[in-house]
């Protein structure tokens, strides 16, 4: 994925609770793995829009267009700055706080979004068993409940939820391997290459690409907990680009060869359709109760990157000190609070206006990546970079070039209402950091900037 230098690694060590522990190489990989992915559970859509052959093609070069560059460059820039601001000290780092602190909230509430999803998925693919769950209050009763669950686990420690990530991750898979199995008689390779241009879904198609291969970056949200990050984090994206291409190719092949094609049926939960027509019910119930357990996992890989990136944008000042606190375990309680209170909020809304709305706020906050990515590059050549791509700066304006196309395609594939409400959500973090600046001045609250962080400036050590 890139090349080690021989500069020396400066460890950028974040305030800690001395009883927590650091995240080590196999959880980092299944945190990654669920910050993406979490299996193909959500992929339905590209068949329904597209068909089958631009579904499995979809997920093998939409990876190399987006998801390569965006894990390299995260691998790069997560390694330079090791601490949990992750993207906002990057793009800080390049054009300032004003424009870092808009990364941060463009990002955080893009991920606050991502996560309202969470639940609505579980409880789709849970109602055809329970169908209580399809509406009314049973349904929102169990959203508040998964919620209250998952946001307590993340407050006891992200080594815990590491660890059930790994857990959670293996019995996702584990029963697509089995169908796969079984679908073996059953395959037809021409089915495969059933194709319509004329009848694609072009927004929906290119909406459920980008939200199912996106994301990369937020595991650096995280870099302050990670053991050795020189070497981990570079070593968990590898691995976890083939574990999430994976994981939606060889689900897509089964359901699309050995099912005959009804693209009006390939929506939100039916591949637990297809399991029973494989397999029976028992396969059905395994594979909506993997859905279950995978929501569950997306949502605590989420929650930490998004309580955490809140803390780390309190240790440089960016947000009042009280978002810094740690609990006895470690842990961003009022960031855990305050991301656990939008998924509640934002819950009601559909899965394609979810989808859609953090699909633009994610695009504008990635334009800014790319360019504090290049910027720092260029102003920067000789900055300790423990994790460095090859080709130089031109090699680096080359690897955005393609992700940034695609980020115009989506954004003009977007509806006049999902941007115009984007919009006022990006008008809405452009005006309150001002306000945050001026409720410093008055000493309302209290910021500070955290000791142990070291001077991202232009004349700070860091960056010389």
């Amino acid at each position: 994925m890139g090349e080690l230098n021989g500069a020396e690694y400066i460890e950028v060590p974040s305030p800690r609770a001395n009883n927590a522990k650091k995240v080590s190489l196999l959880p980092l990989i299944f945190l990654i793995f669920y910050e993406v992915s979490g299996g193909p559970f959500g992929v339905e859509d590209t068949v329904h829009a597209a068909g089958p052959l631009f579904a499995l093609l979809g997920f093998l070069i939409f990876p190399l267009i987006w998801s390569v560059p965006e894990a390299l460059i995260t691998a790069e820039m997560g390694t330079m700055f090791p601490e949990n601001g992750g993207y906002v000290v990057w793009v800080s780092s390049a054009l300032g706080p004003y424009w870092g602190f808009q990364q941060g909230w463009m990002k955080w509430l893009s991920g606050v979004i991502d996560n309202a999803l969470y639940p609505v998925m579980f409880l789709d693919y849970l109602k055809s068993a329970i169908p209580a769950l399809g509406g009314g209050l049973p349904r929102i009763l169990a959203v508040l409940a998964l919620t209250l669950v998952l946001t307590y686990m993340n407050y006891r420690g992200l080594t815990i939820v590491g660890w059930v990530a790994v857990s959670l991750g293996i019995l996702s898979i584990l029963p697509f391997v089995v169908m796969g199995l079984i679908s073996i008689p059953k395959l037809k390779p021409a089915r495969w290459l059933v194709a319509d241009v004329h009848s694609i879904d072009w927004n929906l198609y290119l909406n459920t690409l980008f939200w199912n291969l996106n994301y990369w970056d937020s595991i650096s949200t995280l870099a302050g907990e990670v053991h050795n990050p020189k070497k981990t984090l570079p070593k968990a994206l590898f691995y976890a680009v083939i574990l999430v291409v994976l994981s939606y190719f060889f689900p897509l092949l089964i359901g699309t060869g050995a099912v005959p094609l009804d693209r009006d049926s390939w929506t939100d939960g039916y591949f637990s359709d297809i399991a029973k027509i494989l397999g029976g019910v028992w396969l059905r119930c395994w594979v909506q109760g993997a859905a279950a357990v995978s929501n569950m996992g997306m949502f605590m890989a989420e929650m930490s990157s998004d309580s955490f990136q809140l803390l780390g944008m309190a240790e440089r000042g960016m947000l009042p000190e009280f978002f810094a606190k740690r609990s006895r375990h470690g842990t961003p309680l009022i960031g855990i609070l305050f991301s656990a209170s939008g998924v509640i909020l934002l819950s009601w809304l559909s899965f394609q206006e979810i989808v859609a709305a953090e699909n633009f706020l994610y695009c504008f906050g990635m334009i800014l990546e790319f360019i504090a990515f290049v910027w720092l590059r260029i102003k920067y050549p000789n900055a300790t970079r423990p994790f460095k791509i090859p080709g130089g700066t031109i090699g680096a304006v080359l690897l955005c070039i393609p992700p940034a196309i695609l980020i115009g395609v989506v954004l003009a594939f977007s509806s006049i209402k999902v941007m115009v409400v984007s919009l006022v959500a990006v008008a809405i973090g452009l005006v309150l950091q001002p306000c945050l600046k001026f409720i410093e001045k008055k000493r309302w609250l209290k910021f500070s900037i955290s000791s142990d962080l070291p001077d991202i400036t232009s004349h700070g050590p860091l960056l010389h």
